[in-house]
């Protein structure tokens, strides 16, 4: 397995740093945009260009890899983050941070297809799962350097624009080098969203509500928190802490999952994400450490929920039929992701930052309780067909299906 790794070091290491430069910019921009004077409304529309940019990434990329090839399209996409990044330090321009947020979607799931088809080539159904763990490990590890390099100067100036650019622009260096062969042109699988509706009601509502509710989690927590007081390092320290903690409690809360009927967990979820979110309306703003704790508390509360959605779904479905689910759950949660940022717009023009988190608190309320009504309704998924938790990138495009050991062949 060393071996293994070693032969994709290179793509890790790109990833890396490619998720360095994510981290940074998914905070700096809301918050550079608050600062700016930006309305609520603007920056939700910014949000959920990201959003925007990235469905249409995900069926363009597979045509522009097929023509130019992976490391064409890599460097491409690659160039396209760095622009964007250089862009928005040039210009405060409304249109133009939601123009080029919207570019810079379409180029990072172009990216991500990259890197996750090459690792998906180099996995054998031995490796799927230690390549699997290996790339969640770098998504959260890169993701949160990212954030911690945040505080390493003031949102107003351009410098921390162009050291996300600089890592842009890094990562093309070990693709660029990499001596693996090309893989195979992608071939996405069929899409169909409403046979899983019918399949798993409670899943597939699951990740409706996670494109809801974290799209404008990641979009308006950092300026919630700014606009508390919390500067640079407490900044830093508050996504990091709220990205941490859903990471850490994904793994043990799936497996808990594995031992009983998955709808009980998603349902749990849904009432202590919106239980913690009512608790940061009334006491986040109480003082800096009081904040920490419920961001800390809410990232473990909601994180897991898509990861534990896309097993209920799997849960119903043979094997076979895990790629296809998992790609037609990815359509829906990046489609209610476009609108979450908006609607959160909102509500947060209209009652104030802190009514974000009674936002998510009544999508989460709103799934809880719909899932106990399925719970009385329907029968628990068969044991049969009852697959182990694997927990799922923090972004991923879907390439990374097929890397995921529960897409490989049984054994």
């Amino acid at each position: 397995m060393t071996n293994q790794l070693r032969s994709i070091f290179s793509i890790l290491f790109s990833t890396i740093v490619f998720l360095v430069g994510n981290g940074l910019l998914g905070m700096l921009i809301p918050v550079r945009a608050h600062i700016a004077g930006f309305s609520e409304v603007i920056i939700g529309l910014i949000g959920s260009a990201y959003f925007v940019g990235f469905f249409v990434g995900c069926f363009l990329g597979p045509r522009l890899i097929a023509r130019a090839g992976h490391s064409r399209t890599f460097a491409v996409a690659a160039g396209i983050a760095t622009a964007t990044a250089l862009m928005q330090s040039m210009s405060l321009n409304e249109f133009v941070w939601i123009v080029t947020r919207a570019a810079f979607g379409v180029g990072a799931a172009c990216l991500y297809m990259v890197i996750e088809s090459w690792l998906n080539d180099r996995a054998t159904n031995a490796t799927r799962g230690r390549i699997f763990s290996a790339y969640i490990t770098t998504n959260l590890t890169g993701l949160i350097i990212g954030q911690a390099l945040f505080m390493s100067n003031g949102a107003s100036s351009f410098t921390l624009f162009n050291l996300a650019a600089i890592f842009y622009a890094l990562c093309l260096i070990p693709v660029g080098l990499t001596r693996q062969p090309q893989p195979k042109p992608l071939e996405l699988p069929k899409l169909r969203p409403m046979r899983l509706f019918t399949v798993s009601p409670v899943g597939m509502a699951g990740c409706i509500a996670v494109g809801l509710a974290n799209s404008a989690t990641w979009t308006f927590a950092p300026i919630y928190a700014h606009s508390l007081g919390l500067h640079r390092g407490l900044l830093s320290l508050f996504m990091i802490v709220f990205t941490l903690g859903g990471a850490l409690v994904q793994l043990p809360l799936g497996r808990l999952s594995d031992f009983t009927d998955r709808r009980y967990i998603i349902a749990g979820i849904g009432v202590t994400s919106a239980a913690v979110a009512v608790a940061l309306y009334w006491f986040g703003a109480m003082s800096h450490t009081v904040t920490l704790v419920l961001i800390a508390l809410f990232g473990v509360a909601c994180l897991p929920l898509y990861g534990m959605s896309v097993a209920q779904v799997n849960d119903r479905l043979p094997r076979e039929d895990f790629v296809e689910a998992s790609a037609s759950l990815l359509l829906i949660n990046s489609l209610a992701s476009i609108a979450g940022p908006v609607i959160a717009s909102v509500v947060t023009q209209s009652f104030g930052l802190p009514a974000l988190f009674l936002y998510t608190a009544a999508i989460h309320s709103g799934l809880a309780v719909y899932a106990v009504s399925r719970i009385a309704t329907q029968a628990p998924a068969p044991q049969a067909l009852h697959d182990d938790y694997v927990a799922v990138p923090v972004q991923s495009s879907p390439v990374a299906i097929e890397l995921d050991p529960r897409g490989g062949a049984p054994a």
